[in-house]
């Protein structure tokens, strides 16, 4: 009901029960929960249709679901956790994974070929579809095997670092207010589904204004790393992403050489109050005694600005990110419940 636009209103409940009936239908077939099927399908692209961002819609889309589905209070915990993954899952059908998520993949397929029977497919997209139709006894009319499931190759810039900077600097430059009524500050909180969303970042949006000018400048991340403690909407989140394995973009200024450069991102340590990690922005520039900052809620007065401060005073350490990150994972994931 959020969605101004009639139009696109009609085309997300065709889209959204379209799924759910196709996963009510295969969880019939393979003797699976029909009910659990149709809940995943409807709320399989929740986070597309309250945001409108089509990023990550199997991460984005389970992580805005969860407490929904955890305050309704209906749904026991094994039974939130199969949803999820199946909802987490939906855009990883090169692989195979547990019986709800592959029924979630397979009914997003079958609908969306119904519905653009004339478009063009990945491989593994027509050999899932494939196999599907022939386990339906459906005659499989795919000329050419032209179908898409509007899948976009991810191009790395080469140079994201730097359009970080940029971004963070032109948009921490219009001093940004943290209110609602600010259309850009809506657009800084546009990534977090929450109902609650403006009262929860109130003077506290300085991660959400990092997480914002990574988005636009091609570092694109779910809004909560999968098993992550917390959302990047909060400094922890960060510290936590950047000391991963699988990352390890953390540095310390002097160590092995390292200091900081445009386009960095800076951690502070009680900065502004007595806990850890408490800021955070983005490094404009550096010299021998300062760095310059572009920070949302900077000094907790509810604005972005640019703000010069003491390269030896009160900052944890750096997060410089390669310029080639794509996010991945290929682990199991677990929600917390």
């Amino acid at each position: 009901m959020s969605i101004p636009s009639e139009i696109r209103k009609q085309e997300s409940c065709v889209q959204l029960h379209g799924v759910s009936a196709f996963a009510a239908m295969l969880a019939t077939k393979r003797q699976l929960d029909r009910e659990l099927a149709a809940i995943a399908g409807m709320l399989h692209n929740y986070y597309f249709y309250k945001t409108g961002i089509p990023d990550f819609p199997g991460p984005n889309s389970s992580e805005a679901v969860r407490p929904l589905l955890r305050d309704m209070n209906i749904l026991s915990k094994e039974e939130q956790t199969t949803l999820l993954r199946a909802i987490f899952h939906q855009g990883d059908r090169s692989s195979i994974h547990g019986p709800c998520e592959e029924l979630v993949k397979d009914a997003c397929l079958l609908h969306f070929y119904f519905q653009n029977s004339a478009s063009s497919a990945a491989p593994q997209d027509v050999a899932r579809l494939r196999n599907v139709l022939h386990e339906l006894a459906i005659p499989m009319d795919m000329p050419g095997e032209k179908y898409s499931s509007g899948d976009v190759e991810n191009r790395p810039d080469t140079d994201r670092r730097s359009k970080l900077a940029d971004m963070a600097e032109t948009l921490a430059g219009l001093n940004i207010a943290g209110v609602p009524g600010d259309q850009r500050y809506r657009e800084i909180c546009k990534h977090w589904p929450d109902a609650a969303v403006y009262k929860e970042l109130q003077n506290s949006w300085c991660a959400a204004f990092v997480y914002h000018c990574c988005w636009r400048a091609g570092f694109q991340l779910p809004i909560r790393y999968p098993n992550g403690i917390y959302r990047l909407a909060g400094v922890g989140a960060w510290l936590e992403w950047a000391q991963l394995p699988e990352t390890g973009f953390l540095y310390y200024d002097g160590h092995d050489g390292f200091a900081p450069q445009r386009g960095d991102i800076v951690i502070y340590e009680k900065l502004l109050s007595n806990d850890p990690h408490d800021h955070i922005g983005i490094v404009l520039a550096c010299d021998d005694q300062e760095i310059t900052v572009a920070e949302g809620n900077r000094d907790n007065r509810n604005d972005s600005g640019v703000v010069h401060r003491e390269r030896g005073c009160c900052i944890l350490g750096y997060i410089r990110i390669d310029n080639n990150y794509a996010f991945g994972f290929s682990g199991e994931y677990n929600p917390i419940l």
